[in-house]
Parts: structure tokens; C-alpha cells; sequence
């Protein structure tokens, strides 16, 4: 079981991220128009779908690596890690479908410049992430 645990963890871990990539990008692009005109509302409504399509993978992506490492009882430092990092990502999840939340109201408190640093924190992520699969450092 653990390889098909495994092969589902990271097809929805690609879905995920492709999400958690796209996000971001939507709300610099927000940050630079003005509340309510059309612009607006067309990149309002795309990351709100993206976050109703992203989210689901990301619940997904965690309960099958999850049961990955329960079921090929790898327990040791690089799984509790790689654990870590994935509620670090579902923080920076929740923390994004909080900022659309302040686009749809109207009161957006970041410039695009902050927004474009924002989005490079799920590849800094990312990467750690791959670190720990790959090399298994303790």
C-alpha cells in the first residue's frame, strides 16, 4: 500500500503546488487594479476558483503522505521535516485564501511588490521539501 500512498501524495502534491504557484501571481496582478472595475472582478473570480480547485488537492496531498509514512513506518527525522513543511504550506494555504478574502471585501493591505516577494515562499518550500525526500539527511 505504501507505493500507492506514495504515488497519490505526489500527484496531488504537483496539483497543490500548481495552485499554490498560480495564487500569488493572481493577487499581484489584483494588487494593481482598482476595487470593483471589470479587471477586477475577472481575476477576483479566477482565484476564487482557483482556491475552490486548489484546496482539495492540498487536503489530499497531506492525508496520502500522511498515510505514506504511516504505512512504510518511516518515522525518522526527515519525515517529521517533511511534516513540518507541510503545515508551513497549509498555513501559507490558509494565509492566501485569507488575502483573497480582503480582495473580495475591498481592503487589500499589501502593495504588488509584497505580493511578488509572497510568492516565492512555496518554492523556497518546495525545494526544502525535495531536500528532505531526496537526501533523507537524518
Amino acid at each position: 500500500m505504501y507505493l500507492w500512498f506514495k504515488l497519490r501524495h505526489v500527484f496531488f502534491t504537483i496539483l497543490w503546488f500548481a495552485g499554490l504557484f498560480a495564487m500569488p501571481r493572481l493577487l499581484v496582478n489584483l494588487s494593481q487594479l482598482t476595487v470593483g472595475t471589470v479587471e477586477y472582478q475577472r481575476l477576483l473570480a479566477m482565484a476564487s476558483k482557483l482556491m475552490r480547485y486548489m484546496t482539495p488537492m492540498g487536503v489530499l496531498a497531506l492525508l496520502f503522505g500522511l498515510f505514506a509514512v504511516i504505512s512504510g513506518h518511516l518515522w525518522g527525522g526527515w519525515a517529521h521535516s517533511k511534516i513540518t513543511l507541510g503545515v508551513v504550506l497549509l498555513g501559507y494555504h490558509f494565509y492566501s485564501w485569507r488575502l483573497l478574502q480582503d480582495f473580495r471585501e475591498g481592503r487589500n493591505h499589501y502593495g504588488q511588490r509584497w505580493y511578488r516577494f509572497y510568492s516565492e515562499v512555496p518554492i523556497v518550500l518546495m525545494a526544502l521539501a525535495l531536500y528532505l525526500v531526496v537526501f533523507k539527511p537524518f
